[in-house]
């Protein structure tokens, strides 16, 4: 029998830098930018289960914005159950979706209105708006996925997006 009871109030978190500061390469930059603590990305969702069987889902809202040359980021995860995937589909703006694997093998997709992303099982990623207004798109995965932040926290991703020269540029990640 089922009693799941559909609830229709959602849930808004917000991310303002103070919540990632150290997710950013040039902390200087993080330093006179944190004054003004920014918001840099939100998401709401309906609450569901989060087991298996159920599908989570959200709305992801990046800001247009840098931090030294870095954009605007989400803070990036894994999932705890690894072998999850996800799905995106961006519904306005502009922007990058990072993906990087256990062994370090990495790719970055771009995001555009209308474009739907797959994450497969077992690989980290993380948006980045690159545009001049909000990148906003639908997440959907499992119910019982979770996230594992902590490895990103801690090492960054393997590849940044950043500007140079007024383009949108993809390098290597000097601490990784």
């Amino acid at each position: 029998m089922n009693n799941f009871k559909l609830k229709t109030e959602s849930k808004l978190v917000k991310r303002k830098l103070s919540d990632m500061s150290t997710m950013y390469l040039d902390q200087k930059a993080v330093k006179e930018v944190l004054t003004e603590d920014p918001l840099i990305y939100e998401f709401s969702t309906i609450k569901v289960p989060e087991e298996n069987g159920h599908l989570l889902h959200c709305i992801s809202k990046i800001y247009s914005g840098k931090i030294g040359s870095e954009y605007f980021m989400t803070k990036g995860h894994f999932h705890e159950v690894e072998n999850t995937a996800e799905i995106y589909f961006t519904l306005k703006g502009n922007g990058k979706l990072v993906m990087q694997a256990n062994n370090g093998d990495s790719k970055v997709i771009n995001m555009k209105k209308g474009s739907i992303s797959y994450i497969p099982p077992y690989w980290a990623h993380r948006t980045v708006n690159t545009g001049n207004e909000p990148l906003i798109f639908f997440c959907v995965y499992r119910g019982d996925a979770g996230h594992n932040y902590g490895i990103i926290e801690k090492n960054g991703m393997k590849k940044l997006i950043h500007e140079k020269n007024n383009k949108v540029v993809i390098t290597d990640n000097p601490k990784y």
